[in-house]
């Protein structure tokens, strides 16, 4: 018998993760977003005002993604500089972290320059709000939310998942999560369409956005914060948002940064009140560079974590045989 793919490659991983430190995501020809456009194509042969349309959607889109990364990683099952080169390359693809602090820092430039018609531009690459309803406070709250959130999704998800199943871990909760992004809202088009995809991707984040919450709560120090602060934040607030995920993760980092965030945000035409995290003063402009510096910090614990988590799973799968 020919044996197993070996555990997910903790280099590769690695490689992945300094390639998104370093570089941000690719300029060019960006998968995520070849991904996006192939979707929207699948939409117009798929779509119909129907829960099951959308659940035949998401389950083809996803499932034709894991196991094509589940066959090519079988392929390159005998060549481990290969695995860890398709693990690099697919880590650095799907991660978005430094992206996601260079955008956050834009924002605050601009508000530091009373920019605010270039800073209601520039959060709108961060958030899905009505920029025009948003003053300098509310765009730096919008910052620090968007900081959280993604943190979990852009770079704590694919770890966590890439840690645990490799290739088709990394590659199928980016799917998850972009469509979720894409077809997840509760507009009147995708209200029943874009069920499954809301819904599968709040199963895929439950655990990283817990690990995001509990990574945050743990270095709060290091950030002016006191662990049991941030912790009753999270356990007292986290449920008053909307989202099962985004809750943990913004009390989290409410506490931890001692603001306070939630309220009413507006979407198009619909105004949704996110509850009230924290307990602090509402986040100021220094506040959103202190949250890019605290999801930096998450960002390395986990990435540590998953290449430990990696190699463990791969000692283990030599030591029994794989």
């Amino acid at each position: 018998m020919h044996p197993r793919p070996l555990a997910p490659p903790p280099l590769g991983l690695l490689i992945g993760y300094l390639a998104d430190l370093t570089l941000g995501d690719p300029r060019r020809w960006h998968p995520v977003a070849g991904f996006g456009r192939a979707a929207q194509h699948a939409e117009q042969l798929t779509y119909s005002d129907r829960r099951a349309a959308g659940v035949i959607h998401v389950g083809a889109l996803v499932g034709s993604t894991i196991v094509l990364a589940a066959l090519a990683d079988r392929c390159a099952r005998d060549h481990p500089a290969v695995r860890t080169a398709l693990t690099a390359a697919a880590t650095w693809a799907v991660l978005g972290g430094r992206s996601l602090r260079a955008e956050a820092r834009a924002v605050a430039e601009h508000l530091e320059h009373d920019d605010l018609a270039a800073a209601r531009i520039q959060i709108t690459h961060l958030v899905g709000r009505n920029p025009e309803t948003l003053d300098a406070a509310e765009i730096a709250r919008a910052g620090v939310e968007s900081i959280a959130e993604n943190t979990s999704d852009a770079v704590v998800g694919p770890l966590f998942w890439g840690a645990l199943a490799g290739l088709p871990g990394l590659l199928g909760y980016r799917v998850i999560n972009t469509l979720d992004a894409m077809i997840g809202h509760r507009n009147e088009r995708y209200l029943r369409f874009g069920w499954a995809a809301a819904r599968l991707d709040d199963l895929a984040n439950l655990l990283p956005s817990r690990l995001t919450a509990g990574v945050v709560i743990a270095i709060a120090p290091a950030f002016g914060g006191r662990p049991a602060d941030a912790l009753r934040v999270v356990r007292r607030d986290a449920g008053r948002h909307p989202s099962p995920n985004a809750g943990p993760v913004e009390a989290a980092f409410a506490g931890a940064l001692g603001v306070r965030l939630g309220g009413v945000n507006t979407y198009g035409d619909t105004v949704q009140d996110r509850g009230t995290l924290g307990e602090g003063p509402r986040p100021r402009i220094p506040d959103i560079g202190r949250a890019a510096l605290l999801s930096a910090a998450v960002s390395g614990v986990v990435a540590t974590l998953a290449v430990a988590v990696a190699a463990t799973l791969s000692r283990v799968g030599r030591q029994s045989g794989q």
